[in-house]
């Protein structure tokens, strides 16, 4: 049995609680909006990608928001969501762990750039399926959500990076 490719205990415990904290995020901390609602599970992917990584970001992302979707009954947006959310934390991963690694400014630039594009799909997702007005009448509360999220997302990894990671190592 090849051990290297291993999951151990604690990596899917700390992965379940991030998809657990962007499902929280999305389904109960949501703010009604003209065209839907705004919510908090954004800020939890950025954090997920800036403690996991690109990919263990990117499923935490699709599986917490795709579920809160599910749960929601918004069924129709679930795998457009799931995709989107993951596509987000990869460009955000991809940026700040690969092209700018050594920025001191890596995580912000890495989720702003994946935000850009979170909004621009959401964005081409809903033209065939609403019309261009609603789609483009969505844009200011979306990118409000984006942004949102990669402010509080930031600040939060910022606020509990160095006391979070002492307490993983431990574990």
């Amino acid at each position: 049995m090849n051990t290297k490719n291993m999951i151990s205990t604690k990596e899917v415990t700390i992965e379940g609680m991030m998809i657990a904290l962007v499902f929280l995020g999305t389904f109960y901390f949501k703010i009604p909006t003209l065209f839907g609602y705004t919510h908090l599970g954004d800020c939890m992917i950025i954090l997920a990608v800036c403690l996991l990584g690109t990919k263990k970001g990117a499923l935490a992302g699709a599986l917490g928001a795709g579920l809160s979707d599910l749960l929601g009954g918004y069924t129709a947006w679930v795998l457009p969501t799931m995709a989107i959310k993951a596509a987000w934390a990869i460009i955000m991963g991809v940026v700040a762990f690969k092209l700018l690694k050594n920025s001191k400014y890596n995580l912000l630039i890495g989720a702003v750039l994946g935000g850009f594009f979170h909004v621009l799909l959401y964005t081409m997702v809903k033209i065939p399926l609403f019309g261009y007005a609603y789609a483009l009448s969505t844009l200011l509360t979306l990118s409000i959500q984006t942004v949102t999220g990669i402010v509080l997302g930031c600040l939060l990894y910022r606020l509990i990076k160095g006391k979070l990671q002492h307490i993983l190592v431990k574990l």
